[in-house]
């Protein structure tokens, strides 16, 4: 059996494959992804590829492809992959769900407070050398302790994120297809909204969802005009579910205070006057990025792949019903 690694994965990912002397591995040793031909050309006779997001797994791919079992995402999201397509042609796909829950969550404080606190402002400001001391009216933020939290998406990242607003006596409310059971409301102590009273009412909006039909664009020029002008959008969850267009005009005239950004519609391309803007934080897409959690990213996503090769099931299949 031969598989390909499409780029450089941790040294975790890496000991899975490399004892797995049974199968013939070949790899991308680069920090950098190659591009839809390329990937082709690599993948072409392989029974198994081991990719990340940055690969888009579409039906062109799969038809140069054939000899392929078994795609192995190292991410919980799958977007990047035509699941339909694989499900057709029985090639399994898996994901790595579970183990980026806290490091996401964390970085989802991290966001959200930075955005709220103007660090990222405040950090330039003292690197350009024209900080000049403190004063009384010296970049003011708003405040996070006892203001509201609106969580979109309930998942295992959306809990995790309202674990943590415990301890600023936040206010807690979420917007989900369907309710949490009543017991773990009440241990969270948050209760379930409508979108638009969650819109109207938070003075930070947190995206949690998946991205589907469904979410595409859920924050938009109208959902954003319903925000107050004192709140904050954060984002770690998909890029795509914000319409960065409308995002842009409603930072740019100030009809939300902020924003904090760690995906984006386009990666790595940003959308236009995003940059220019102050009142906005953004990142590289760092969610996960822990040693520890891409780490136990890369070991799921080796074990999965070389479970599949061996004929055997794999922990986390996205479409199960190719192994029944």
């Amino acid at each position: 059996m031969k598989a390909f690694v499409s780029r450089a994965i941790p040294p975790a990912g890496l000991k899975v494959l490399e004892e797995s002397t049974d199968l013939d591995i070949t790899y991308n040793t680069l920090d950098e992804g190659f591009s839809k031909s390329e990937l082709i050309a690599r993948t072409r006779d392989a029974d198994g590829l081991l990719c990340l997001l940055t690969d888009t797994i579409d039906a062109e791919v799969l038809d140069q492809c054939p000899n392929l079992k078994v795609i192995s995402n190292m991410a919980v999201g799958y977007n990047n992959i035509d699941v339909v397509e694989a499900t057709k042609r029985g090639i399994v796909v898996t994901n790595t769900p579970g183990v980026l829950t806290e490091a996401t969550a964390d970085f989802t404080w991290a966001l959200l407070l930075a955005a709220a606190r103007r660090v990222g402002e405040g950090e330039r400001l003292v690197r350009s050398h024209n900080w000049h001391g403190w004063g009384p009216l010296q970049l003011l933020g708003g405040a996070v302790n006892g203001k509201t939290l609106g969580l979109i998406g309930m998942g295992r990242i959306g809990q995790a994120v309202a674990r943590r607003a415990a301890g600023f006596n936040m206010d807690i409310i979420y917007y989900n297809r369907s309710a949490l059971e009543p017991a773990l409301e009440n241990e969270l102590k948050l209760r379930r909204v409508e979108l638009d009273e969650l819109l109207v009412t938070s003075d930070y909006v947190s995206l949690h969802a998946p991205y589907t039909n469904q979410t595409h664009h859920i924050i938009n020029a109208e959902s954003l005009g319903r925000m107050k002008p004192t709140a904050y959008l954060i984002n770690t969850s998909r890029g795509p579910l914000v319409d960065e267009a409308a995002l842009v005009a409603a930072l740019q005239a100030g009809q939300i205070a902020g924003a904090g950004l760690d995906v984006f519609e386009k990666e790595p391309e940003l959308y236009p006057g995003l940059t220019e803007l102050d009142n906005v934080v953004l990142a590289p897409h760092l969610g996960s990025a822990t040693h520890e959690t891409r780490g136990e990213m890369s070991r799921l996503a080796a074990t999965n792949l070389v479970a599949v090769l061996r004929g055997q099931r794999p922990a986390n299949p996205v479409n199960p019903e190719v192994l029944s």
